[in-house]
């Protein structure tokens, strides 16, 4: 029987998956549907109306198109090659930035540029992979973000001991910067995010992050405002939070699919 697979944006939550698929096995033809969380791929077997199973899965909010129909794009290869440059290169900044202003938020921000810049390379250089390797690729990324993750909370934890004041100035500044950088990536790729599951995955990982570098801005401001080094570590912890529950997420779908 006939297999066809599908990228599906913002497939990142159980309900999620559960909504596609009882959306995909409600079309006439279909005889399995199976949604994918690692890979953001929608997986059915059958001979359905392709135009059918697009309009259903849409009718749920989702975003959807045949996979590899944005990936043979020379302009999506040079995209995700921007944003890998462009994340990697602000992660450099932060790292300087954060070790001069003795912030550890910043520190933190500047793993989480690192990470999105590797996930972003491996994503590059994943397009046109198996399903499985695609799964084995999502493993090492997992156990990167968990390694990140255990990395900042264990520097966060020490730190508490003696918490030095972090220069506020310098922590507002950098992170208006990375808002910036984040959002021009979102904004190169928002015309993507129907495309290939790897663009959607950093598609996701660059509106997220936005919201990560606000935080610690507000950081900043609330360090300025109260002379206390708390809010610095304490955005910090949320960051490496994020981390761990991403990695947890990831290693438990990637392992599934290798199943």
């Amino acid at each position: 029987m006939a297999e066809q697979r599908f990228s599906v944006t913002d497939l990142d939550c159980g309900a999620c998956v559960a909504r596609i698929e009882a959306a995909a096995r409600a079309v006439p033809g279909v005889a399995a549907a199976t949604a994918s969380l690692v890979t953001g791929e929608l997986t059915v077997t059958g001979t359905p109306q392709t135009a059918d199973l697009l309009a259903a899965v849409r009718a749920t909010g989702h975003d959807i198109a045949p996979l590899g129909a944005v990936a043979a794009d020379p302009a999506y290869r040079q995209v995700l090659g921007t944003v890998v440059a462009l994340n990697l290169g602000y992660a450099l900044v932060e790292i300087i930035a954060g070790w001069m202003a003795g912030s550890q938020a910043l520190r933190a921000d500047a793993l989480d540029f690192l990470g999105d810049g590797l996930i972003s390379g491996l994503g590059l250089l994943a397009l046109g992979w198996t399903l499985r390797a695609r799964a084995r690729a999502a493993l090492l990324q997992g156990g990167f973000l968990a390694l990140m993750g255990l990395w900042v909370i264990g520097g966060t934890l020490w730190r508490m001991q003696a918490p030095p004041l972090p220069d506020e100035a310098v922590m507002g500044w950098t992170g208006m910067g990375a808002l910036l950088v984040n959002l021009g990536c979102a904004g190169l790729l928002l015309r993507h995010r129907s495309g290939d599951a790897g663009m959607r995955a950093v598609w996701l990982f660059s509106r997220n992050d936005a919201l990560g570098n606000l935080a610690v801005v507000a950081a900043a401001a609330l360090v300025g405002v109260t002379g206390s080094p708390w809010p610095d570590l304490v955005v910090a912890l949320g960051i490496a939070g994020l981390f761990l529950g991403a990695a947890r997420i990831i290693l438990r779908d990637a392992r599934a699919e290798l199943r």
